[in-house]
């Protein structure tokens, strides 16, 4: 007995495996190379850097970013969702640093298997199942992630996405009463499904909620009950009280950057994505590559995932032997019906939905869809192929797995195939989508930039309302003596990148009276002592931000003049002078933790009794 229950967990754990090593093969031209140095992987590494060292420094929960904006720093991970930077940060601290993004990109990506894996156990027979979750990670949008853009929040959206689809789908009490049905074991978990996306990335945590309400509403709707509505809203609200502690900081604190940068760059708006759409203006070149490489993917996913529903159609749903010739409205509309009887059919119809819902997106005639809350900020319709993934691989593999009469050698026939495949489609992601690292842009480059202190440019949408952080210049004193609060502080140098023009501040400019530096300088913390020779103005090398706390010899500075890049100008005495800056911790952060507090009690409370009706259920029929 003991040698069979061995056997039977090493047989639960080949699935796991394979998909383990799938992920490894995926990322195995990126060990060959080092890591695709995509469309925003100088951010994502930056961010890891600086959460390492805040944690070195003591600070847990860091929520500035000081070598941005060329040492005057900006609030990041404030709006950043944390799941990422941190566990990049994780792995920075326990692997060399140029092996962190390559374990990322395995993280993501087997994480992606898996969830899709556990998610079409609910459909599919173990080997099927397996195949599947091999077949999203190697989907071409996961490659395209890893390797085009780098975009590694987006990335673990992959994870959660179809955790959230198996927790709205999965009944276990499908003929208890609808209280218990909305209760059965699965709110809870969807529940951190929610929190999981929107701690990934907002786009994500917005479609995943888009996607939750949607498949809800059908599952209701062909199964004529309340308990898919009541699960759903149960699920995306603890879920997202549940991360109140980020979210609500994150959605207050919008109003004093410009956030809005993000929805006004035509290279990421909505108008200038739309399928295959080409450009006339020069400045959008790069982005229609990007775009005719994304729609190509769009193409090939919906088409497999649309041929695949129409083989599974006539594998399933036509009685045995019998050839599709003529069918009349009549018998389709009677096949119809004696699906809504079939189980399987509240499963599959979600999910063969998303394919076309998806394609719809693509075009400018969802513009009404488009408007509504928050959808804009996805800028690409093409991010929906995310939520497109999981149900493409079950459509595929559920078109060309062998019946289960089937002999052995056709299973083994259409793994071999599927893993030909996804080798030559790794192959593709190295050739077409890999984006090799400049010096300065590589890890080691990036690393040892950081290390001495040359600092980065910040992002737009962190700014100051109001401001312009292209303004500010590097090479910046920590603070700067002036008479006038608005005095320009560097110069444009005459070879100065028309693209992309970086101003440069040296002290022979006379620009500054005079110059100091802080004695104790820490990302949240900073003191300056001086002497200062007449009344003025200390400009520092600190982008302005509400949640600073100013004192300037013990007393509270509240009203600040504005500058054009942003920076903090402090008016300072005649005489010794010593200024404190702290980060002080908002009204809307103590809010949000107390509403993250009381929804884990909740959560917790929910699993209890979800445990409990389940244990009871579960002895009633035994």
């Amino acid at each position: 007995m003991a040698s069979f229950g061995f056997s039977f967990k090493s047989r639960r754990l080949i699935g796991p495996a394979v998909i383990l090593l799938a992920a490894a093969v995926a990322v195995a031209p990126q060990l060959l190379h080092g890591p695709s140095c995509g469309h925003d992987f100088d951010f994502h590494l930056a961010s890891w850097f600086e959460c390492a060292q805040s944690w070195r420094q003591g600070t847990l929960y860091p929520h500035w970013t000081p070598s941005a904006n060329y040492g005057a720093g900006e609030p990041r991970f404030i709006f950043y969702p944390p799941l990422t930077w941190m566990l990049g940060a994780a792995l920075g601290l326990v692997l060399p640093w140029t092996l962190a993004p390559i374990a990322m990109t395995f993280l993501c990506l087997a994480g992606t298997g898996l969830a899709t894996r556990a998610l079409a156990r609910l459909m599919l027979e173990e080997g099927a199942a397996t195949l599947v979750g091999c077949a999203a990670l190697f989907s071409g949008y996961a490659l395209f992630t890893a390797y085009e853009r780098a975009a590694f929040a987006e990335f673990a959206g992959g994870v959660w996405i179809p955790l959230l689809l198996l927790f709205i789908l999965r009944e276990r009490t499908p003929t208890a009463p609808v209280w218990q049905r909305a209760l059965d074991g699965s709110s809870a978990p969807l529940a951190l499904a929610v929190a999981g996306c929107w701690l990934s990335n907002p786009t994500v945590g917005v479609m995943g909620c888009y996607l939750l309400a949607a498949v809800a509403l059908v599952l209701a709707a062909t199964s004529r009950s309340w308990a898919p509505l009541l699960r759903g809203l149960i699920g995306g609200a603890l879920g997202m009280g549940l991360i109140a502690g980020y979210l609500v900081p994150a959605t207050w604190e919008q109003r004093w950057v410009d956030i809005l940068q993000v929805t006004r760059d035509p290279g990421q708006t909505l108008e200038n994505s739309w399928l295959f759409a080409l450009h006339c203006d020069p400045a959008l070149a790069d982005h229609d590559v990007v775009l005719h490489q994304a729609s190509m993917i769009v193409v090939v996913m919906v088409a497999v995932a649309l041929a695949a529903l129409l083989i599974s159609w006539l594998r399933q749903v036509f009685p045995q032997g019998l050839k599709p010739r003529f069918f009349t409205a009549i018998y389709i509309r009677a096949k119809a019906r004696t699906l809504q009887t079939d189980p399987r059919f509240r499963l599959w119809l979600p999910l063969a939905l998303i394919p076309f819902a998806v394609l719809l997106l693509q075009f400018s005639v969802s513009m009404p869809l488009w408007n509504l809350p928050e959808l804009r900020f996805l800028q690409f319709p093409w991010r929906w192929l995310l939520v497109l993934e999981a149900p493409m691989a079950i459509l595929f593999v559920q078109a060309i797995w062998p019946s289960s009469s089937a002999r052995l050698w056709r299973r083994v026939a259409v793994g071999s195939a599927c893993a030909a495949i996804f080798l030559a489609m790794t192959v593709y992601a190295d050739r077409e989508y890999f984006q090799r690292c400049d010096a300065q842009d590589a890890v080691p480059g990036m690393l040892d930039s950081y290390r001495s202190g040359h600092d980065f440019q910040g992002t737009d949408e962190y700014e100051p309302i109001g401001s312009d952080n292209s303004l500010i210049a590097t090479g910046l004193p920590a603070a700067c003596l002036a008479s006038d609060p608005n005095t320009a502080l560097g110069v444009l140098p005459s070879d100065a990148d028309p693209d992309n023009p970086i101003r440069v501040w040296n002290i022979a400019q006379n620009s500054c009276e005079a110059t100091m530096n802080w004695q104790f300088d820490q990302p949240e913390h900073k003191r300056l002592q001086a002497t200062i020779s007449h009344p003025g103005y200390l400009i520092l090398r600190l982008l302005s931000f509400p949640a600073w706390h100013l004192k300037v010899n013990g007393s509270q500075i509240s009203e600040l003049p504005s500058r054009d890049d942003g920076l903090i100008a402090v008016p300072v005495p005649r005489g010794p002078v010593d200024v404190a800056v702290d980060w002080t911790t908002t009204s809307d952060v103590i809010a949000g933790r107390w509403l993250s507090g009381i929804f884990a009690l909740l959560l917790a409370g929910l699993f209890l009794m979800e445990r409990r009706l389940r244990n009871s259920s579960i002895s009633q029929l035994s």
